[in-house]
């Protein structure tokens, strides 16, 4: 090319060359624009590219997965069945007194509760008011005199093995229900044979249901331990032991 411009200069005049060499800037200029332009969209592809890679990557926010907030459930409101002072049962522990009511927090949660003083275990137990249903109230006086025609029926002993019979008087003793107990006294009662002995587990289970009856009618019935404790050996025949004996 520049050969070639030599050549034409020496043919062509001064004006002539000036206009060329113009025209010949141009196009170069021309040419380096086009270049920078091409350099531009490259770049241009190339991050659209990537942009849409990373979008690829990203998860959707309409698929995103949002932790659960458990909200903690506050105690059920329920209304106080037994006041101060009243006297109860509960199942496992057998009769007790309320003494006041309090109110604890367990695990971040108010709960209001009846404080129930045992005499037997000399302890002070706990029970939230929403589990009230646990508790029962005394046996009345006719229910008292139910339980003493059980106490004087026959005993009704099962044929089955002892470790199986001491599980169903268990969980007699425990279900809290005044009959049942009754039931378990009478059953387990040796009354005048005398001849028979007891073993150990079959006396222990005897005097844990007899106390508790027996607590619960000394203040159904509003008397002395030793008066209850005569009606109900009178009733079982035990008095004739001790007489005799």
């Amino acid at each position: 090319m520049k050969n070639f411009l030599k050549r034409i200069s020496k043919k062509m005049t001064k004006k002539n060359k000036k206009k060329i060499y113009k025209k010949l800037r141009k196009i170069r200029k021309k040419i380096s624009k086009i270049k920078k332009n091409k350099k531009k969209n490259i770049s241009k592809s190339k991050l659209k590219t990537t942009n849409k890679n990373e979008n690829t990557l990203r998860i959707p926010k309409n698929n995103e997965i949002k932790p659960e907030i458990k909200k903690i459930k506050k105690q059920g409101t329920e209304k106080k069945i037994y006041k101060s002072k009243d006297y109860i049962v509960y199942p496992k522990h057998g009769v007790g007194q309320i003494l006041s009511f309090s109110s604890k927090t367990i695990g971040g949660i108010e709960v209001q509760c009846y404080d129930i003083k045992f005499e037997k275990d000399k302890a002070i137990g706990l029970l939230p008011i929403n589990k009230q249903s646990h508790l029962r109230p005394l046996a009345t006086i006719n229910q008292v005199t139910k339980c003493i025609t059980i106490l004087k029926g026959k005993p009704k002993i099962k044929r089955s093995m002892w470790s199986r019979r001491a599980q169903e008087y268990e969980q007699k003793i425990n279900s809290g229900k005044i009959y049942e107990l009754a039931e378990v006294v009478r059953d387990l009662n040796k009354g005048n044979d005398v001849i028979i002995d007891q073993s150990y587990s079959e006396r222990q289970l005897f005097e844990k249901a007899y106390e508790r009856i027996l607590t619960e009618f000394q203040i159904t019935l509003n008397l002395s331990h030793e008066d209850t404790q005569k009606k109900m050996d009178k009733a079982l025949k035990r008095n004739e032991i001790q007489e005799t004996s």
